[in-house]
């Protein structure tokens, strides 16, 4: 992996962190450590969801079934999702279908239920 490709994956994490702290009530998300791949080092990391898995891509030429099996396979139990844009293009999130029912039951008891939501929402 080129210097570029490399910086230009922390951009694009960055940018996946500061979705989440700006569309959902300054969540905590920040990028996370990339050193070895696994369930500790996901590419964003959100402390108050730690059952989503982020794997995050920003590539011209993506294929969507490789990203996918490397978010299983470093996601251990949690909720896989992929993350990718194209240059000029809008953010996707990624989602396998049989996960559906668990990533909208956390959701809905784990991030519209904190205390960001009361806080952003409520005015608590």
């Amino acid at each position: 992996m080129t210097i570029n490709s490399r910086a230009k994956g922390a951009r694009f994490e960055r940018e996946v962190a500061q979705w989440f702290r700006d569309k959902h009530y300054d969540l905590e998300a920040r990028r996370g450590q990339q050193f070895a791949g696994g369930t500790d080092s996901p590419d964003v990391i959100l402390p108050n969801i730690p059952q989503l898995h982020i794997e995050a891509k920003m590539v011209e030429r993506f294929n969507i079934y490789d990203a996918m099996k490397q978010s299983i396979r470093d996601s251990g139990t949690k909720i896989s999702t992929v993350w990718m844009r194209k240059k000029g293009e809008e953010m996707l999130a990624i989602i396998r279908a049989d996960d559906i029912d668990r990533f909208s039951s956390m959701w809905q008891n784990d991030v519209l239920t904190n205390e960001y939501y009361d806080r952003a929402i409520l005015g608590n």
